[in-house]
Protein backbone atom coordinates (compact mmCIF):
# COMPACT_ATOMS: atom_id res chain seq x y z
CA UNK A 1 0.00 0.00 0.00
CA UNK A 2 1.23 4.00 -0.41
CA UNK A 3 0.44 6.83 1.81
CA UNK A 4 -2.96 7.89 1.95
CA UNK A 5 -4.39 4.55 0.28
CA UNK A 6 -7.44 2.63 2.02
CA UNK A 7 -8.63 -0.79 2.14
CA UNK A 8 -11.76 -2.12 3.90
CA UNK A 9 -11.52 -4.81 5.52
CA UNK A 10 -14.70 -6.68 4.58
CA UNK A 11 -13.88 -9.41 1.89
CA UNK A 12 -17.07 -11.35 0.93
CA UNK A 13 -19.33 -9.21 2.08
CA UNK A 14 -18.33 -9.99 5.42
CA UNK A 15 -15.97 -8.02 8.04
CA UNK A 16 -12.68 -9.36 9.21
CA UNK A 17 -12.87 -10.18 12.73
CA UNK A 18 -9.22 -10.77 13.80
CA UNK A 19 -6.33 -9.15 12.59
CA UNK A 20 -2.75 -8.97 13.13
CA UNK A 21 -0.26 -6.32 12.81
CA UNK A 22 3.17 -7.01 12.24
CA UNK A 23 6.12 -4.96 12.51
CA UNK A 24 9.53 -5.91 10.56
CA UNK A 25 13.16 -4.32 10.41
CA UNK A 26 16.87 -4.84 10.25
CA UNK A 27 19.30 -3.02 11.41
CA UNK A 28 21.21 -0.60 8.13
CA UNK A 29 23.58 0.81 10.61
CA UNK A 30 27.28 -0.38 9.42
CA UNK A 31 29.13 -2.69 12.51
CA UNK A 32 31.23 -0.46 14.80
CA UNK A 33 35.26 -1.10 15.51
CA UNK A 34 35.16 -2.84 19.04
CA UNK A 35 37.25 -1.39 21.48
CA UNK A 36 40.24 -4.62 20.69
CA UNK A 37 39.50 -4.80 17.40
CA UNK A 38 36.90 -6.78 16.55
CA UNK A 39 33.19 -5.24 14.92
CA UNK A 40 30.24 -4.85 17.08
CA UNK A 41 26.68 -4.66 15.10
CA UNK A 42 24.66 -1.57 16.39
CA UNK A 43 21.38 -2.63 17.63
CA UNK A 44 18.36 -0.82 16.26
CA UNK A 45 15.58 -1.52 19.02
CA UNK A 46 11.80 -0.18 17.07
CA UNK A 47 8.62 -0.28 18.95
CA UNK A 48 5.22 -1.13 17.68
CA UNK A 49 2.20 0.76 19.41
CA UNK A 50 -1.04 0.68 19.09
CA UNK A 51 -2.91 3.94 20.21
CA UNK A 52 -6.99 4.00 20.51
CA UNK A 53 -9.01 7.50 20.26
CA UNK A 54 -12.85 7.57 20.66
CA UNK A 55 -15.00 9.70 18.08
CA UNK A 56 -14.39 13.24 19.27
CA UNK A 57 -10.13 12.44 18.82
CA UNK A 58 -9.47 11.84 22.60
CA UNK A 59 -6.65 9.18 23.27
CA UNK A 60 -8.36 6.28 25.37
CA UNK A 61 -5.77 3.57 25.65
CA UNK A 62 -1.83 2.60 24.36
CA UNK A 63 -0.90 -0.96 23.79
CA UNK A 64 2.78 -1.05 24.01
CA UNK A 65 6.07 -2.63 25.52
CA UNK A 66 4.90 -1.65 28.87
CA UNK A 67 1.05 -2.55 28.49
CA UNK A 68 0.72 -5.89 26.49
CA UNK A 69 -3.01 -5.48 26.40
CA UNK A 70 -5.82 -2.99 25.90
CA UNK A 71 -8.17 -2.28 28.68
CA UNK A 72 -10.93 -4.20 27.09
CA UNK A 73 -8.36 -7.07 26.32
CA UNK A 74 -9.41 -6.97 22.29
CA UNK A 75 -5.95 -5.63 21.71
CA UNK A 76 -2.69 -8.11 22.53
CA UNK A 77 1.15 -6.86 21.56
CA UNK A 78 2.95 -10.13 21.45
CA UNK A 79 6.24 -8.67 23.34
CA UNK A 80 9.30 -6.69 22.97
CA UNK A 81 11.55 -7.35 19.81
CA UNK A 82 15.20 -5.25 21.27
CA UNK A 83 17.27 -5.85 18.32
CA UNK A 84 15.63 -6.31 15.12
CA UNK A 85 17.07 -9.91 15.04
CA UNK A 86 15.50 -12.62 12.82
CA UNK A 87 13.32 -13.63 9.99
CA UNK A 88 9.52 -12.48 9.32
CA UNK A 89 7.93 -10.21 12.06
CA UNK A 90 10.33 -8.49 14.78
CA UNK A 91 7.00 -7.22 16.76
CA UNK A 92 3.22 -8.20 16.56
CA UNK A 93 -0.36 -6.80 17.77
CA UNK A 94 -3.01 -9.18 17.80
CA UNK A 95 -7.06 -6.95 17.34
CA UNK A 96 -9.56 -9.28 18.27
CA UNK A 97 -11.88 -6.29 16.24
CA UNK A 98 -15.06 -7.21 17.40
CA UNK A 99 -13.74 -7.09 21.12
CA UNK A 100 -12.78 -3.48 20.51
CA UNK A 101 -14.64 -1.57 23.29
CA UNK A 102 -17.76 0.56 21.20
CA UNK A 103 -16.16 3.68 22.42
CA UNK A 104 -12.88 3.04 20.29
CA UNK A 105 -13.52 4.94 17.04
CA UNK A 106 -9.92 4.43 15.71
CA UNK A 107 -6.83 2.57 16.23
CA UNK A 108 -3.44 4.30 15.27
CA UNK A 109 -0.54 2.06 14.84
CA UNK A 110 2.79 3.86 15.61
CA UNK A 111 6.30 3.08 15.54
CA UNK A 112 8.84 4.77 17.86
CA UNK A 113 12.65 4.10 18.66
CA UNK A 114 13.55 3.53 21.75
CA UNK A 115 17.27 4.07 21.18
CA UNK A 116 16.72 7.14 19.70
CA UNK A 117 18.15 5.96 16.35
CA UNK A 118 16.60 7.76 12.73
CA UNK A 119 14.89 5.67 10.06
CA UNK A 120 17.80 6.92 7.81
CA UNK A 121 19.71 3.55 9.79
CA UNK A 122 16.91 0.99 9.33
CA UNK A 123 16.28 -1.06 6.61
CA UNK A 124 13.69 -3.09 5.64
CA UNK A 125 10.99 -2.13 7.55
CA UNK A 126 7.86 -2.65 7.01
CA UNK A 127 3.96 -2.78 8.60
CA UNK A 128 1.42 -5.59 7.48
CA UNK A 129 -1.57 -6.73 8.13
CA UNK A 130 -2.98 -10.30 8.49
CA UNK A 131 -6.17 -11.88 8.34
CA UNK A 132 -5.78 -13.86 11.76
CA UNK A 133 -9.89 -15.90 11.30
CA UNK A 134 -8.69 -17.52 8.10
CA UNK A 135 -6.99 -20.20 7.07
CA UNK A 136 -3.59 -19.64 6.23
CA UNK A 137 -2.98 -16.58 8.05
CA UNK A 138 -3.20 -14.58 4.49
CA UNK A 139 -2.19 -11.32 4.27
CA UNK A 140 -4.51 -8.38 3.20
CA UNK A 141 -2.47 -5.74 3.13
CA UNK A 142 1.43 -4.22 3.34
CA UNK A 143 2.83 -1.29 3.92
CA UNK A 144 6.65 -0.56 3.14
CA UNK A 145 8.23 1.94 5.32
CA UNK A 146 9.98 3.77 2.10
CA UNK A 147 10.89 7.17 3.45
CA UNK A 148 14.13 6.99 5.02
CA UNK A 149 14.80 10.01 7.25
CA UNK A 150 15.91 12.04 10.43
CA UNK A 151 12.90 10.91 12.03
CA UNK A 152 12.51 8.39 15.07
CA UNK A 153 8.86 7.82 15.01
CA UNK A 154 6.49 6.86 11.95
CA UNK A 155 2.82 6.93 12.04
CA UNK A 156 2.42 4.12 9.88
CA UNK A 157 -1.23 3.37 9.62
CA UNK A 158 -5.01 3.22 11.38
CA UNK A 159 -7.88 1.35 11.52
CA UNK A 160 -11.09 2.89 11.65
CA UNK A 161 -14.37 1.94 12.73
CA UNK A 162 -17.35 2.71 10.49
CA UNK A 163 -20.62 1.93 11.45
CA UNK A 164 -19.92 -2.34 11.90
CA UNK A 165 -16.90 -2.48 9.51
CA UNK A 166 -13.20 -1.49 10.03
CA UNK A 167 -11.32 0.53 7.03
CA UNK A 168 -7.28 0.33 7.11
CA UNK A 169 -5.46 3.20 6.23
CA UNK A 170 -1.55 3.52 5.36
CA UNK A 171 -0.40 6.98 6.81
CA UNK A 172 3.54 7.15 6.85
CA UNK A 173 3.53 10.34 8.74
CA UNK A 174 7.05 10.40 10.03
CA UNK A 175 7.53 12.02 13.44
CA UNK A 176 9.80 12.45 16.67
CA UNK A 177 9.76 10.45 19.36
CA UNK A 178 10.98 7.34 21.86
CA UNK A 179 7.41 6.72 23.46
CA UNK A 180 4.27 5.97 21.78
CA UNK A 181 3.15 8.52 24.53
CA UNK A 182 5.57 10.69 22.51
CA UNK A 183 3.60 10.57 19.55
CA UNK A 184 -0.13 10.53 21.13
CA UNK A 185 -0.92 14.12 19.41
CA UNK A 186 0.65 13.43 16.04
CA UNK A 187 -0.96 10.15 16.10
CA UNK A 188 -4.39 12.10 16.67
CA UNK A 189 -3.50 14.76 14.06
CA UNK A 190 -4.01 11.65 11.36
CA UNK A 191 -7.39 10.83 12.54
Amino acid sequence: MLKGQSLSLTKNGESLTKIRLGLGWDSAVPAKKGLFGGSKTVEIDLDASAISFDANGQHVDTVFYNQLTSKDNAIRHTGDNLTGAGDGDDETILVDLSGVSPAVKNIVFVITSYSQQTFDQVQNAYCRVLDDAAPGTPEVARYNLTDSGRYTAMIMAKLSRMGGTWNFQAIGLPAQGRTPQDVVTTAASAL
